[in-house]
């Protein structure tokens, strides 16, 4: 089998933008809110907003399931209030749940949290509660600058966060560290605050004690690692100035890498320095690169084609494509198999 662990939900009906937009303008006139039950979107949309986009790709590039979420960019928690958030965060996240139930052989759910700047993060654990264990969802989305590009929060590694991820524990659930859109002029959302993002918790957790505190937390950061795999020798030499242990034994037993880059140069690179045990298969599409590349022929974030081109032993193909996303997300063989069932388990492509 395989499984794309980082997708996200970029072709949702218009009337989920509408609706949007409509909360967005009645924080100006509280009395203009609209109601849950005025966004109407029937299943039919649903089909045809995933038919020509994420299931035709899964089809043509042999993927089986999608790890599915919100749209990343859409979380936006830097709008609004709390309470903007979570009927925000709610009405995404149930909308993903209704992929899921539609399409339970193709998506399995990762839940949106509502984290507003300066609210603490254990506001969010009812919302993470209610998606898996009602959903039936295996992981979250984790937004380390709810600030949308001014950072205000602590670092990951700062007690601020940790009633979450007692509840990630306890739930046994990861987070991929995504952030979302930026209001900060200076960083372009998915060119430069994504990427800094993802290279800034790599750090942060590199110099703390946090997986001392919590030693089954698991995290994925996305999009390759950010900057980390290509300065891979100056955070081991960082660690080692810092006098903090190796790299090995400080967060590659609680961190973990996606493949979301799109060229095979950088995916040679990836799997060239950090440990294979670390890397999960995902391709983010249809996400924030859409196009053809004129050098191949082929969509950049067809990932799949980018591993399959490398010498890989059947052994590390079945790591890469399956067995590393079952161990970092330890609900996820449970929800296949309540969503597809035994009997109609997908052959394995691997």
């Amino acid at each position: 089998m395989i499984i794309d662990c980082h997708g996200h939900y970029t072709t949702a009906p218009k009337e989920l933008e509408t609706f949007r937009k409509k909360q967005i303008d009645a924080l100006k006139d509280p009395a203009q809110n609209p109601s849950r039950e005025s966004l109407k979107i029937s299943d039919d949309q649903i089909r045809e907003s995933l038919e020509k986009a994420q299931l035709k790709f899964q089809r043509e590039r042999g993927t089986d399931i999608t790890i599915f979420s919100p749209r990343a960019s859409a979380m936006a928690h830097h709008i609004g209030t709390e309470q903007t958030s979570i009927e925000w965060s709610r009405i995404c996240n149930d909308l993903i749940h209704r992929v899921c139930s539609l399409y339970p052989e193709n998506f399995i759910g990762v839940c949106q949290l509502p984290q507003s700047p300066g609210v603490p993060p254990a506001n969010s654990i009812a919302e993470l509660e209610r998606c898996v264990n009602e959903l039936g969802f295996v992981g979250c989305n984790l937004n380390p600058d709810p600030s949308g590009g001014h950072w205000t929060s602590p670092p990951l590694t700062d007690r601020h966060w940790y009633p979450l991820y007692e509840k990630m524990c306890e739930l046994d659930v990861p987070a991929m560290v995504h952030v979302s859109s930026s209001c900060n002029p200076v960083f372009h959302a998915t060119g430069a605050h994504y990427i800094n993002a993802d290279t800034t918790a790599f750090m942060q957790f590199i110099s703390a004690d946090l997986f001392k505190d919590f030693p089954t937390l698991k995290f994925v950061i996305p999009h390759g690692g950010g900057a980390v795999p290509f300065h891979w020798g100056r955070y081991r030499g960082l660690a080692q100035d810092m006098g903090r242990p190796p790299l090995t034994e400080s967060v590659l037993k609680n961190v973990y890498f996606d493949t979301c880059v799109y060229h095979l140069p950088g995916i040679e690179l990836l799997l060239k320095v950090v440990p294979l045990d670390n890397i999960l298969f995902a391709s983010e599409m249809v996400g924030a690169v859409k196009g053809i590349d004129p050098q191949t022929g082929h969509h950049y974030d067809d990932t799949k084609r980018y591993l399959d081109a490398l010498p890989l032993s059947a052994a590390d193909r079945h790591k890469l494509f399956e067995g590393n996303v079952r161990k970092v997300y330890p609900r996820l063989t449970k929800q296949i198999e309540k969503q597809v069932g035994q009997r109609h388990a997908l052959p394995s492509k691997a």
